[in-house]
């Protein structure tokens, strides 16, 4: 009897034995395979030896992402070229880790999933590799080439500048936003989309609306070339022949504003020895004998824009001070320039 239960429990060592052989062989022959359900950023490479993994994942994730990266605004392109980006996959490194991941737990355990072709659900990302200052340079080059800053419009008139080109609004490439799409176009396998570049309108400080607003009318009066130049709402609107003081009775130089406006004015004579016995007298608008004629528009100290008989004169140095213009020309004048208008004399 003893020597039957002694036969009995060689027998089912040996059977055990047996049985963690086959497991460790079994086992053993599984090693290079990675286990159902392993994916490497989305790829199932589940089942597979770790060339054909290696095969498989440089198809599906390395050769897709090997293309120029293009991005667009209106009508111009600039591209990242494959070699600048320089993308690479650590493929060989994702398959260690699908391996690894797929040798985990006990020797019985991964025989006894494997027999039941049980899968793991594991789901790996790959280390991607790529030259982030590429990037950097497409960005800076985009902006160098699309971006400009705002123009404010400009007047100086104590110097009788008006700049006619006026305010322009500037542009401002998104550059993070642009930055992070390249970024991802670049590592989304097959996305052959173009990436549009964003703007940003910048507005200048000083528009030309603003200050169209604040100067409707400006007179500018050059007395070397006897013009009197119209800007409406910081445009040149019209030019006009005039004549300015003589020699001795100069028309006053600098910036000043028009302080009074009148049709058919009286002339109030100054206290000047040039003007001989009428000096201090007021001539009414209607005599023949009133050299302002039609209109009349005060500068200062008695001078000011208006009207003449005196056709001839105009283009010379001919009057008392004033400004003089041709009768239609003043007429016209008159009704665009409100008072309080500036006028700059040089």
């Amino acid at each position: 009897m003893r020597t039957r239960l002694i036969v009995l429990a060689a027998f089912v060592a040996f059977l055990g034995i047996g049985g963690v052989a086959g497991a460790y062989f079994y086992d053993d022959s599984k090693k290079d395979l990675i286990a159902e359900g392993v994916k490497v950023n989305g790829v199932p490479i589940g089942g597979m030896r770790r060339a054909e993994a290696e095969k498989k994942l440089s198809a599906t994730l390395l050769a897709p992402l090997d293309r120029p990266v293009k991005v667009t605004y209106r009508d111009r392109t600039f591209t990242l070229s494959q070699k600048a980006a320089a993308i690479g996959i650590d493929i060989r490194g994702s398959v260690d880790k699908a391996l690894k991941r797929s040798q985990e737990g006990s020797m019985f355990s991964r025989s006894w999933r494997n027999l039941r072709n049980q899968s793991l659900n594991t789901e790996l990302a790959a280390n991607v590799s790529y030259n982030k200052p590429s990037i950097d340079k497409l960005v800076k080059r985009v902006r160098k080439s699309l971006e400009s800053k705002p123009v404010d419009a400009k007047v100086d008139l104590s110097k009788g500048f008006i700049d006619e080109h006026g305010s322009k609004t500037g542009l401002r490439v998104k550059y993070n936003t642009l930055a992070k799409e390249v970024e991802t176009t670049l590592l989304d396998p097959g996305n052959t989309e173009t990436v549009k570049i964003k703007t940003t309108v910048v507005q200048p400080k000083v528009s030309t609306e603003s200050l169209a607003k604040k100067y409707p009318a400006v007179l500018i009066v050059d007395r070397d070339s006897f013009r009197l130049t119209l800007y409406k709402n910081l445009k040149k609107a019209k030019t006009y022949g005039i004549a300015v003081g003589q020699v001795g009775l100069d028309t006053p130089a600098g910036l000043y504003t028009i302080q009074n406006k009148a049709v058919n004015p009286a002339w109030h004579v100054p206290n000047s020895a040039w003007a001989g016995d009428l000096a201090g007298k007021v001539i009414p608008g209607d005599d023949p004998t009133n050299p302002i004629k039609a209109r009349w528009m005060g500068i200062y100290d008695g001078v000011g824009v208006h009207g003449t008989s005196d056709d001839a004169s105009i283009g010379s140095r001919a009057s008392h001070g004033c400004i003089r213009m041709h009768v239609p020309d003043v007429e016209e004048l008159y009704d665009q320039v409100p008072v309080g208008a500036p006028i700059y004399i040089a």
